[in-house]
């Protein structure tokens, strides 16, 4: 029974894209069959791994409003053990769609269920913002992995993210826990990287990844390439911090 990982954080360039391109292809390439779940309208979690998305027929927003089944929009890509749900622009407008829909928080619980069977691990890229389709994607998780980075006011607005998982763990979905906080764009030389580690260590008490994601310059060019980290420059520190994390996540599951 495969687990579904939702990684969210409605506060901009945080690393949240990165860290699901590439801890998804990390899990790849730890043998572990992994889907990507591209939940965000930015879609850049799709053109991250290599896709076109102008090229793409039908994407998570069709799968939403039922025109398509999940099996129908799900892509190979050229990674090893990696799928794609693809997403694109029309998603922005599923906020407003849904709203009018009988079980609208739970389409996303009942587009992924059967797909559990087929993939060991299946993360959902949320979008920057604490609307339906993030809603959604915690109340079809397991758990939720938030990405915080090493900057001042890295903890603006987490209280109202834990705020939606309490509403989402109370209202729809009991068993929803934090697979983690991972801190990203570190620097371990800077005393400021330290104050905000100590920080988010005292607001998520024992929560947090011993990895932590270096901020550096191939990271940041590998989307622009279509390609993660650990296949653009495997030798890159950013790319040693995902695979590091893809373990850790896997010794934490057992598997």
């Amino acid at each position: 029974m495969g687990k579904i990982i939702a990684i969210a954080n409605q506060k901009g360039g945080v690393g949240k894209t990165t860290t699901a391109v590439n801890l998804a292809a990390g899990l790849g390439l730890q043998g572990k069959k992994t889907l990507l779940v591209d939940v965000d309208p930015q879609g850049n979690s799709s053109s991250g791994v290599g896709v076109d998305r102008r090229q793409v027929k039908a994407t998570s927003y069709e799968m939403f409003l039922g025109m398509v089944t999940p099996k129908e929009v799900i892509l190979h890509t050229q990674y090893k053990n990696l799928d794609l749900i693809p997403s694109g622009m029309d998603l922005a407008a599923a906020e407003i769609e849904l709203a009018s829909l009988e079980h609208r928080i739970q389409i996303l619980r009942g587009a992924l269920a059967p797909l559990r069977e087929e993939y060991q691990y299946l993360l959902i890229d949320c979008p920057p913002s604490l609307g339906l389709v993030t809603t959604n994607a915690l109340t079809a998780a397991d758990t939720l992995l938030v990405p915080i980075q090493c900057e001042y006011y890295a903890l603006e607005g987490l209280s109202q993210l834990m705020n939606t998982v309490r509403r989402v763990k109370r209202q729809y979905n009991p068993q929803l826990d934090i697979e983690g906080v991972l801190l990203t764009m570190y620097d371990g030389r800077l005393n400021l990287t330290q104050q905000v580690v100590e920080e988010v260590k005292k607001y998520f008490p024992r929560k947090v990844f011993s990895t932590v994601i270096p901020r550096t310059v191939r990271l940041s060019e590998a989307p622009s390439f279509g390609m993660p980290i650990q296949y653009f420059d495997k030798h890159n520190r950013g790319a040693e911090a995902y695979d590091a994390l893809a373990r850790e996540l896997l010794k934490q599951n057992r598997g």
